[in-house]
């Protein structure tokens, strides 16, 4: 861990993994039906005024967002990622930022919309994140976030299936980039693909390993193999210590989603 509240590795991992999937290859239907699944909590009738992606990546939520409110602001800490963003995202109300969630260039309780989809669980100390961004929105305004979920809704032999992916991580993550896309290619290959397509063919529960891919394109699947495997800086939550950290942080009215991917939440600021 560093000093400050970030890690300068998995910045320049995610700036290479925006450069290199710049998700112009996912078709407008799978977008579209991944941003109903993550902005599912939203009420667009209610519309932002001033919102915030935090952690925008390629922008590849940002497209969808910018026509449902009146200004966007997209923030990353990675100059590369946020180059991949201005082309992805040609809106005339949208604003690029290069920032972490310690420095965001504007006032406190400025935006009335923040979402962070996939990102506060990149950062060291996630609470503090979260604190962070808090500052930033009115009260009354709504935060949305994605974290990875501790697998608290799955049975024991699942969770040992992660133990085993996650020491491989661990070790693969420490490679350089073209490594860590290569073998991280082969595991799309070997691991994510058939995986996804037998719970397809299966109709197989949620605990199946994967299932969240069964109806994904197999590019998603090599997006997210590099970002699962390739990424230094991972933590993982229940749904209860999220409900505590965005509590100790100012929110009220937290509400999860129960559909897959895991955990999708939204909050009010108080």
């Amino acid at each position: 861990m560093e000093d400050h509240n970030y890690s300068t590795e998995t910045i320049e991992g995610f700036g290479q993994e925006w450069s290199h999937f710049t998700q112009r290859s996912m078709s407008n239907e799978e977008r579209s039906e991944m941003f109903s699944r993550y902005f599912s909590l939203i009420d667009w009738n209610e519309r932002p005024t001033k919102a915030l992606d935090f952690g925008c990546g390629s922008g590849r939520w940002s497209l969808l967002v910018a026509p449902r409110v009146d200004n966007l602001v997209c923030a990353d800490a990675s100059p590369m990622a946020l180059n991949v963003a201005k082309e992805n995202v040609p809106h005339q109300n949208v604003q690029f930022v290069n920032c972490t969630q310690q420095n965001i260039p504007f006032p406190d309780e400025h935006f009335d919309f923040i979402f962070s989809l996939g990102v506060l669980h990149h950062i060291p100390d996630t609470e503090a994140a979260i604190r962070s961004l808090s500052a930033k929105l009115l009260h009354g305004g709504r935060l949305l976030l994605y974290l990875y979920y501790a697998f608290d809704n799955r049975p024991f032999w699942f969770r040992a299936l992660w133990r085993v992916s996650d020491f491989l991580r661990k070790g693969i993550s420490a490679l350089p980039f073209p490594l860590r896309l290569g073998i991280s290619q082969v595991i799309a290959v070997l691991i994510y693909w058939p995986l996804a397509r037998l719970a397809k063919v299966l109709n197989a529960p949620d605990s199946w390993p994967l299932k969240g891919y069964a109806d994904r394109s197999f590019y998603y699947m090599r997006t997210d193999a590099l970002d699962r495997f390739g990424t230094k800086c991972e933590n993982r939550f229940t749904r209860q210590q999220i409900t505590v950290m965005l509590s100790s942080a100012g929110f009220d009215n937290i509400r999860f989603s129960d559909s897959i991917p895991h955990w999708i939440c939204t909050a009010r600021k108080l």
